[in-house]
């Protein structure tokens, strides 16, 4: 073992101890009002952070000098691998994973409370405490039950390797980044617990839990969309999402972070949600840990998740004691959480965006009930009674319709009561439009109900969204005499929040019309020799040709792959050729590796995905072209649009976060200079 990867391991027990003191001190502080016990919990965790970091270099160092010695280098890179992936095997096992997580929140928790101190004064102390708190408990982890430090008895020659599924480039950022969105939540639990204990619940903590919900929701989506493309990629299943449990638990945060960053503008604005707004910044944290459980307990089976082992039992245990302390410290302090104003009417914009909640959360039970009811079924029964996608389709299409709807109704209708001048002004055009677009889908044969319906709402939010961009830039055009590009330009950066906010609304759209198109995707299944052909339509219409060019082999130092190629044709007109193959991966003993991978054969357009996948290979004679070929032959309708709507998503979300200047206004503030009945165009608009 060289001499960094020893500094690293002691760094490790050293960061254990500095954030025992930095949680014993902060809290201290915080109780006695000390500002030099306080000041030194600061400097504690400042410390801590700088012990992960060398122990973040030292396992970094073992991987990339292939220390075998080490147990987790040994274990999870092999000799030849490439260095990016030697590089990713950091967090690509449970030990590495964890300490990665650690020195994640050791960096936010550094630049929040540096960032935060001359402002927060008052909740410094119990964030800085709550935070080390966290770290202390994952660097325990780290050191008893993962240590990613711990050597062999013996130095093997090569190590066993990573699975060939995950050396994909999608899979080299994909995990980085929802551990990036997971983590972020800390910051927020750990500010909300801070105006908990200090009573401090007015506008004061809500401005840097705002800024780190939307890091946390920006990284869990771009790790959420990368997690998709790597599992169409690399699966071989044909789809992208299947309601996994571990995508559950990725999903779940998601929702209310999203949920949060749209209901914290109504105490922005009115005072009120404010039980709200601390519950779903106290839940998207919770919901991580649980994520982070079920992925590292080995109670669900799932492709994304680690084998059993005894920090599982850690993390339940960690779960469960947070549960209980936020539960204390919001049910004791509901008095100190009332609303400064009502609710006066039930169409309003502050009802619109209550309703929003109110599906949000419900979307996330139902995803929450029905990843946890295989565990429950199996300690109450002993049976695990396994629930798919139809239960989660089944509740959660018809509420994500009404969500998709009111993605188009929140930013516009009017605050306190919407006058029928306002509901006609705002939303006639949108609604017509996207009327117009559903009955023409019907007219064009679109028998689908939720489909349809999915289409013209997705129509009626592009109207809503358009129409905002052209009453904006038309006054920017008159008013400031710009031309299209810099008047729409200086629209979305004078208030990047609304219109941010917008094209994120664009993605989603997207997303939900791409979705739409799997209610017509169709699966083949057929056995082809070397020439034999099969005739088959797609979703629409167009009738496809493969004929098939013979199975062929090759093999390499490392693996033996099998894979067959097929010349297509759409309606007799040459699409080119398509190819799937199946992998085997060997060690240096030409020992097998894992199971046989697929590599899927995709042909992507903007209308339509061609998804070929070789089942299996029958030797049914001598000759190479007695190989008989297995093949499922899938079309994916619209695939190109959800990594599109994806990417707009995360367009908006950098503009919603993009720093901008504006004056510092309070909740009294808001309050005071509430807008007009109608919905006009300085009002600030939800971010998401």
């Amino acid at each position: 073992m060289n001499s960094l990867t020893l500094i690293g391991e002691l760094s490790l027990w050293v960061g254990l101890l500095m954030a025992a003191w930095s949680t014993t001190v902060s809290f201290a502080g915080g109780a006695l009002h000390r500002d030099d016990l306080v000041d030194s919990g600061v400097r504690g965790l400042y410390a801590t952070f700088a012990m992960i970091v060398l122990a973040s270099i030292g396992l970094w160092t073992a991987l990339l000098t292939r220390d075998f010695s080490v147990a987790y280098v040994a274990t999870h890179i092999s000799a030849n691998m490439p260095n990016l992936y030697v590089f990713t095997a950091f967090w690509s096992g449970q030990q590495g994973s964890m300490l990665f997580w650690a020195l994640i929140l050791s960096m936010y928790s550094t630049i929040a409370i540096a960032t935060s101190r001359s402002r927060n004064r008052e909740l410094i102390p119990w964030a800085t405490g709550t935070l080390s708190a966290i770290l202390l408990f994952f660097l325990a982890t780290n050191c008893f039950k993962a240590n990613p430090f711990v050597r062999l008895d013996f130095i093997p020659l090569d190590g066993s390797g990573m699975n060939p599924q995950l050396q994909s480039p999608a899979m080299a950022i994909h995990p980085p980044n929802l551990y990036l969105g997971y983590v972020a939540t800390a910051v927020p639990f750990a500010f909300a617990i801070a105006a908990l204990f200090t009573r401090r619940l007015n506008a004061e903590w809500l401005g840097v839990v705002r800024r780190w919900t939307l890091i946390s929701w920006f990284f869990l989506t771009v790790g959420i969309i990368l997690g998709m493309w790597w599992a169409y990629l690399e699966l071989g299943w044909g789809g992208y999402w299947a309601w996994d449990p571990v995508e559950n638990s990725s999903f779940l945060p998601w929702l209310t972070d999203t949920a949060f960053l749209h209901s914290i503008m109504i105490q922005e604005k009115r005072g009120m949600l404010r039980k709200w707004n601390v519950v779903l910044v106290v839940l998207s944290f919770l919901l991580s840990i649980f994520g982070t459980f079920i992925t590292r307990s080995g109670v669900v089976e799932s492709v994304h998740s680690f084998a059993q082992s005894p920090v599982g039992t850690w993390f339940g245990a960690f779960f469960f004691l947070c549960v209980g302390v936020t539960v204390y410290l919001v049910g004791t302090r509901l008095k100190d959480l009332e609303a400064t104003a009502e609710l006066e009417s039930m169409v309003s914009r502050e009802a619109a965006f209550l309703y929003n909640n109110l599906l949000l959360i419900g979307i996330a039970f139902a995803v929450f009930w029905g990843t946890v009811f295989p565990i429950i079924s199996e300690w109450v029964r002993g049976t695990k009674i396994t629930v798919g996608p139809p239960f989660f389709n089944a509740v959660n299409v018809p509420l994500a319709l009404l969500l998709l709807a009111l993605t188009g109704v929140g930013p516009l209708i009017a605050w306190r009561k919407a006058s029928v001048s306002n509901l006609k002004r705002q939303f006639a055009g949108p609604a017509i439009f996207g009327l117009i677009v559903g009955i023409a889908l019907v007219i064009a044969g679109m028998r689908s109900f939720y489909a349809t319906m999915a289409y013209a709402l997705g129509g009626f939010v592009i109207g809503t969204i358009t129409q905002e961009f052209y009453k904006g830039v038309r006054a920017r055009r008159t008013i400031h005499e710009e031309s299209l590009i810099p008047a729409f330009l200086h629209l979305i950066g004078r208030n990047r929040r609304r219109y941010g906010g917008y094209i994120v609304h664009v993605g989603i759209v997207l997303l939900f019309s791409a979705f739409a198109g799997l209610a017509f995707k169709t699966d083949n299944e057929v056995t082809l020799r070397t020439g034999q052909e099969f005739d088959v339509r797609d979703p629409y219409g167009h009738k496809w040709r493969f004929i098939s060019q013979g199975v062929s082999t090759s093999e390499t130092r490392d693996r033996e792959t099998i894979g067959i190629t097929l010349q297509t044709f759409r309606d007799n007109k040459p699409m080119g050729f398509i190819t799937s193959e199946k992998r085997q991966y060997f060690d240096s003993q030409r020992n097998p590796l894992f199971n046989p991978l697929t590599a899927a054969g995709i042909r992507t357009t903007p209308k339509l995905d061609t998804y070929v996948v070789l089942a299996g290979v029958q030797n049914t004679g001598s000759a190479a072209g007695d190989n008989e070929a297995t093949l499922r032959v899938t079309f994916n309708p619209l695939v190109m649009w959800v990594w599109t709507g994806g990417y707009i998503m995360l367009i908006g979300g950098l503009i919603v976060m993009w720093p901008q200047a504006e004056r510092r206004r309070t909740q009294a503030g808001y309050a005071a200079v509430m807008p007009p009945a109608r919905a006009g165009a300085a009002e600030i608009a939800v971010p998401v």
